[in-house]
């Protein structure tokens, strides 16, 4: 297996220099999860107060705002994957576990192994990235099942319908629904106590319509574009560590809708993967100071990498 090339921190930066990069705060991380969470509640509130006449715009927005918050916690998950969300490990992990999107050891262990071969056969998250570049016409229809749910039931339902669909004769149902249940038991909970909370007031439709509809539409639209823009178009067993993965700078609206928590500096954590996400913009503009940046691989924009991986003809 061909393990992915490694830079080592000394190469570009002074111990003076690395040593604030490094450093884990105890609260910054909790910081960006604290907000990631206010930002939800907010946008939830700014759907159920405003009038009826107001809600056909203030629904569209709080499903867009909380399906980017739910990347954040996705974010802040993998930061934890690194343990870079804390520096106690003990609370790192539970902080991981239970605040972010969950699954850690699963999650860690996967992601790790993408770093370990970035780009490489062995990358299991090249088969994200390989298809590229595609046609426009196939980036929209993929936009397309995104926003409808299709994706989202694919990867999260399509399972286990067809567990249910393909019982052998005689083979128990309900065994299959426990395995079910347990495996979901985390969104089932949250649905069964947002809904118990908010019925009495007659907001039954808050945890469906401002929960379920983002996790199912905005959240695999906005992971697609965040996954597009770190990989897609790198050279498969890239050789330069400086170019495994793709800074993109983002502006104030993309980092709001697209890419929260620093995720754009993606370059960067590749380079440096333990380096906490709240300090990567500092990383950026050290290396960009001492002209590295010129070697990595980056893009303007969002709207510029889609255009690079939408170039093939139709």
């Amino acid at each position: 297996m061909a393990v992915a090339a490694r830079i080592a921190p000394k190469a570009y930066f002074a111990p003076q220099e690395w040593a604030p990069l490094a450093r884990r705060s105890p609260w910054k991380g909790l910081a960006l999860l604290a907000h990631a969470w206010i930002v939800i509640g907010l946008a939830m509130a700014m759907a159920v107060v405003s009038p009826w006449w107001l809600k056909p715009l203030t629904i569209p927005l709080a499903i867009a705002v909380i399906g980017a918050r739910q990347l954040g916690l996705a974010i802040l998950l993998h930061d934890a994957a690194h343990v870079a969300l804390h520096p106690d490990p003990k609370v790192n992990d539970w902080v991981g576990n239970h605040l972010t999107t969950g699954g850690l050891a699963g999650y860690r262990s996967y992601h790790l192994t993408h770093h370990k071969y970035a780009q490489q056969a062995e990358d299991p998250d090249l088969v994200l990235s390989a298809p590229f570049p595609i046609t426009r016409q196939s980036l929209w229809r993929k936009i397309g099942r995104d926003l409808t749910g299709r994706t989202y039931y694919k990867l999260r339902w399509s399972g286990l319908v067809k567990r249910i669909a393909g019982r052998k004769t005689g083979e128990p149902l309900l065994p299959i629904l426990r395995e079910a249940i347990v495996a979901r038991r985390r969104f089932l909970i949250g649905m069964v106590a947002t809904v118990a909370v908010t019925a009495p007031f007659g907001l039954w439709w808050v945890w469906p319509v401002l929960w379920l509809v983002p996790q199912a539409t905005w959240l695999p639209m906005v992971t697609r574009l965040r996954n597009i823009a770190e990989h897609a178009c790198v050279a498969k067993d890239e050789p330069d560590p400086l170019r495994h993965a793709r800074t993109t700078m983002a502006n104030i609206v993309e980092r709001a809708f697209i890419a929260p928590y620093y995720v754009n500096y993606h370059c960067e954590h590749h380079m440096f993967m333990h380096v906490p996400c709240y300090n990567l913009p500092r990383a950026h503009r050290l290396l960009k100071a001492k002209g590295v940046m010129d070697g990595m691989l980056t893009a303007p924009g969002y709207l510029s990498v889609l255009k690079v991986a939408t170039s093939k003809a139709a």
